[in-house]
């Protein structure tokens, strides 16, 4: 099985890494939206694409998402956000059946975020941190905290 972990940089990426135990068990890849220092186990492993903050360069990712999932051909997309979540489950369940998992982000704990809101439409398992957020989300998981 492979994994695809896609996120955006800083804390989404910290609370994905939180869940090595469970993808390290597989062949994975990481998918980031900005360049960053590299831990050494992200090295060679890690694809970079462009920035979009909710403009044109959404369409940019969906190409660039099309591209790498063609190449890697991973079973499970695996994200906690932000941007870069939305086209590469779009992309993976249209074009290459991929399971989609995403998990809602520890700092929405009161009202959900848009990449969240989005994505309970399109991942085939949704989780979310706080019991706070079942109202929103009445047919995800609550996991509880990753951090």
């Amino acid at each position: 099985m492979k994994v695809c972990i896609v996120s955006s940089c800083g804390g989404h990426l910290t609370e994905v890494r939180c869940l090595s135990k469970v993808y390290t068990e597989y062949n994975y890849f990481f998918v980031l939206n900005d360049k960053a220092l590299l831990p050494s186990d992200m090295e060679k492993i890690t694809y970079f694409i462009t920035h979009s903050e909710r403009d044109f360069g959404f369409f940019k990712n969906l190409y660039e998402a099309y591209n790498i999932l063609k190449k890697e051909k991973p079973d499970i997309i695996l994200s906690t956000g932000a941007g870069p979540a939305v086209p590469f489950a779009l992309i993976g369940r249209l074009f290459f059946s991929t399971y989609i998992i995403f998990i809602e982000t520890i700092t929405r704990v009161n009202k959900p975020s848009l990449t969240g809101r989005i994505m309970y439409r399109l991942a085939h398992k949704f989780f979310y941190q706080w019991k706070s957020l079942s109202k929103y989300f009445p047919h995800g998981t609550c996991g509880g905290p990753l951090i």
